[in-house]
């Protein structure tokens, strides 16, 4: 007799017993051993539980611990990255105290009030967010990201806050899932709109923490809703506008893959985003290629700058006497800000993806208009 908390194929094992343990750490060493960079491990909060019909329930996070140590022991490089839907409090847990248990954890509460900003243009609920997970051990990290190959959960807004986002981003029931989730890719997610599709990524790159992509997100993939459940977001790559998209030879893949006339593989792959300047792709090099030359968003302190216009995100980053400023408009009107030249320590803003470099006037402000759906990096 099992337990099972999703599927009733799927039991739950009994992680308190010592021998379950044991081959847990066997299962992580044959694939350390094949050459895995790490595990992203599903759903911790249930891993680490104990379980049986008269048990209180309770965590063990030592778990975590033992599996960290047997991790680095194995293999120094490797990462473990968590899964964890749970307060921001409770989130330290997980991380420990001196950051020993898990390295990364996907951020949660990052991402649901993201996805609120995105379909509202109320940047209030994110800040907060932001705020909550400003604190973690200083040999850990936040994970960000936009979509996974799961559901967009939203089980922890407000009912009223997860009205607005259905209504914007996932308004027909069979874009819904589990009554808390929305079960589309980005790009539909957004209308397949260029301007807002940058942002978000531009959002993304430029959070505190590790920036994480979901296959397929950087050429604007679609979803097939004709599947069940999470299989909707699950189709295969598309590589090329070959048969199967390049993705397999075989007469019948798998899962299918998507076709229709706006986002199926002939019209949406690699192969021809590679060679368009101006494709989602190249675009995307280009911010990653930026994003990685920018350790002051690495490796430097934060805040948020207040401006005038509500729905403009303003982000300071401050490492080794360089900062970076980090803008995003998140209306569909533009939106003009400024910002006191001491805030930023210099008169000078330099743009790193465009040449708008901006300086400040004579009563010590730069002052910057922002597109629609706007967006800026600049250093002083």
């Amino acid at each position: 007799y099992y337990f099972h908390r999703f599927y009733p194929f799927q039991a739950d094992l009994d992680t308190m017993n010592p021998a379950v343990r044991r081959e847990i750490m066997r299962v992580m060493g044959y694939w350390l051993q094949l050459g895995v960079a790490g595990f992203r491990m599903d759903a911790v909060p249930f891993l680490i539980s104990q379980k049986g019909a008269e048990v209180q329930p309770k965590k063990d996070y030592e778990l975590l611990h033992q599996m960290r140590d047997f991790l680095q022991w194995r293999r120094r490089d490797a990462v473990m990255l968590t899964e964890a839907n749970v307060p921001a409090d409770e989130s330290l847990e997980y991380f420990g105290e001196l950051g020993d248990r898990v390295q990364m954890m996907l951020n949660f509460p990052v991402n649901q009030r993201l996805f609120y900003a995105l379909a509202t243009a109320d940047i209030k609920p994110l800040v907060q967010a932001l705020k909550a997970t400003y604190r973690r051990p200083y040999a850990a990290q936040w994970v960000n990201f936009l979509r996974s190959h799961d559901e967009l959960d939203l089980g922890r807004l407000s009912e009223a806050q997860r009205s607005r986002v259905f209504d914007a981003l996932g308004p027909e029931p069979r874009m819904q899932l589990y009554h808390r989730g929305i079960r589309r890719r980005l790009a539909p997610m957004l209308d397949n709109d260029r301007r807002r599709l940058e942002l978000a990524f531009s959002l993304l790159f430029t959070l505190p923490g590790t920036p994480m992509l979901q296959y397929g997100d950087e050429i604007g993939m679609g979803e097939d809703l004709s599947l069940p459940e999470r299989e909707s977001a699950r189709t295969p790559m598309q590589w090329s506008a070959d048969p199967n998209g390049g993705f397999t030879t075989a007469r019948r893949p798998v899962r299918p893959l998507v076709s229709d006339p706006i986002y199926g593989y002939q019209r949406v792959n690699v192969e021809a985003q590679r060679r368009d300047p101006a494709s989602m792709l190249n675009w995307m090099e280009r911010a990653i290629r930026m994003r990685r030359e920018c350790p002051e968003i690495s490796w430097g302190d934060w805040e948020v700058l207040s401006t005038e216009a509500r729905e403009v995100l303003a982000m300071r980053y401050a490492w080794d006497d360089h900062v970076v400023v980090a803008l995003h408009n998140f209306a569909a009107q533009p939106r003009a800000i400024s910002l006191q030249a001491r805030a930023v320590r210099d008169r000078v803003l330099v743009s790193l993806l465009d040449t708008e470099d901006t300086r400040a006037d004579e009563s010590g402000r730069h002052r910057i208009q922002l597109d629609a759906y706007g967006y800026r990096w600049s250093r002083a």
